[in-house]
């Protein structure tokens, strides 16, 4: 046992370094990791599939939001948002910004953010060109608003919506007790924009009327549309708390994503074929090869050997837990993607909160619906705190900061990590102390 946790835990640190430096396709590389598993005999291929379904609940609403967003693509109704946001901005750099914030924010308190950056990246270089500005620091701004905004509701991000599901917390509860935290992240983004962003911060724009005005498409459609978004935002928040049996949120968004394909079929304005040939298969993949190479350091101890050290280093002291995770997971989160690294911390906190005698063995369990005991929730608040705004650290630290990069160098420009660096490490700083003090004076005191 104790080969085969070398091997599973080496096997996961060679996948991060290799998605850290890019070496190979995210995709690939933790496909590949999860293969050397099965073929090194630390697990079946029906334990590997058996980890996937325990985290089928991510993957889902992922899958939903995806195909929902896809259909309505043909209707422009994203293009038209983001030439408003410019003629609203009526030539100021300071109001272009803040528009950036205001048009982003909303988006992604209720989409992934990564879906939302693929949506709306691709729309601001041609604008930025049109008005003569650098597009660049527009498509940072972006990124750092997407992932900050996460933090606003439970299924913003990718990492909150996993450590959220492992603590069983429902999309209301989240909105009462950490929507705060997020409004708070994303209240630091603007007060930093004078900083960050002067020089666009104290532009004034010409040429606003050769902007091009695109037209928004099959506007019966989108009304149609809007109508089963907000069903889907209405369940998001209502489906666990008012029927008698729970809608779990993965649920609402398979609902909404079929709806919104009957739509599309029906109305002729895009095929089945195509909308589920755009999804993002890639980043699904990546999901399911990830929760196998964290089940492989579940199944040969690694993790319950990591969560003994945790014990032993924070004893039962969880307010002093909670502040050093923000910090540490933040850090690690900046350079080690977030979704990896939130899968491989629950089970590790677990394990650390059953080792201190603050829950019984029943929370390891699967299928385990109970509630945690309040004083220990604040340690997993901390993680979605560190790891969500840690991702604003480096051009590696979030999905879509990756995303951001690709769409920026296809438009002529490279994103390099100096560059991005420059202006995520003040950013992530202020954003981690200023959750860490959230933390304190509404979790800990």
């Amino acid at each position: 046992m104790e080969v085969q946790a070398i091997v599973a835990a080496s096997v996961f640190i060679g996948v991060i370094a290799i998605i850290m430096f890019e070496w190979l396709h995210l995709t690939v590389a933790a496909l590949l990791g999860a293969l050397i598993l099965v073929f090194a005999h630390i697990m079946t291929l029906g334990e590997a599939i058996g980890y996937i379904s325990r985290s089928y609940a991510t993957l889902a609403l992922f899958f939903g939001v995806m195909v929902l967003v896809r259909a309505f693509e043909p209707t422009k109704i994203f293009e038209y948002l983001a030439t408003q946001m410019v003629l609203i901005a009526k030539g100021s750099g300071k109001l272009l910004l803040l528009g950036i914030v205001a048009i982003t924010t909303p988006i992604c308190a209720v989409l992934p953010n990564a879906t939302t950056v693929m949506l709306l990246a691709p729309l601001i270089p041609p604008i930025a060109q049109e008005i003569g500005v650098d597009f660049v620091p527009l498509l940072i701004l972006m990124v750092f608003v997407a992932n900050s905004a996460g933090l606003l509701t439970l299924v913003g991000d990718p990492a909150t919506f996993i450590v959220g599901d492992s603590i069983n917390i429902t999309f209301t509860e989240y909105l009462q007790r950490l929507s705060l935290g997020g409004a708070i992240a994303i209240i630091t983004v603007v007060a930093m924009l004078p900083f960050l962003f002067s020089k666009i911060w104290q532009t004034k724009f010409e040429n606003l009327d050769q902007l091009p005005h695109p037209q928004i498409n099959h506007p019966r459609v989108l009304a149609v549309g809007g109508i089963i978004v907000l069903f889907v935002l209405v369940f998001f928040v209502i489906g666990e708390e008012v029927f008698p049996i729970p809608i779990p949120p993965a649920a609402v968004a398979l609902l909404g994503a079929t709806l919104a394909l009957l739509l599309a079929h029906q109305t002729k304005i895009d095929t089945v074929h195509n909308i589920l040939r755009d999804v993002d298969w890639s980043t699904l993949l990546f999901f399911m090869s990830i929760f196998v190479l964290i089940g492989g350091l579940e199944k040969t101890g690694v993790v319950s050997s990591l969560s003994q050290i945790l014990a032993f280093i924070l004893g039962k002291n969880i307010a002093l837990g909670a502040i050093l995770l923000i910090f540490v997971v933040g850090i690690l989160s900046s350079v080690v993607p977030n979704i990896p690294l939130v899968v491989a911390m629950v089970p590790l906190l677990k394990e650390y909160l059953v080792n201190v005698g603050y829950v019984g063995q029943e929370v390891l369990s699967n299928s385990f619906s109970g509630q945690f005991p309040p004083e220990v929730l604040p340690l997993f608040y901390a993680m979605m705190f560190g790891a969500t705004l840690g991702g604003n650290g480096t051009l590696v630290g979030a999905s879509s900061n990756i995303v951001a990069a690709g769409i920026s160098e296809q438009h002529g420009k490279v994103i390099s990590f100096k560059t991005f660096l420059q202006y995520g490490l003040p950013l992530m700083g202020m954003q981690l102390l200023a959750s860490a003090l959230y933390m304190i004076v509404f979790h800990l005191l």
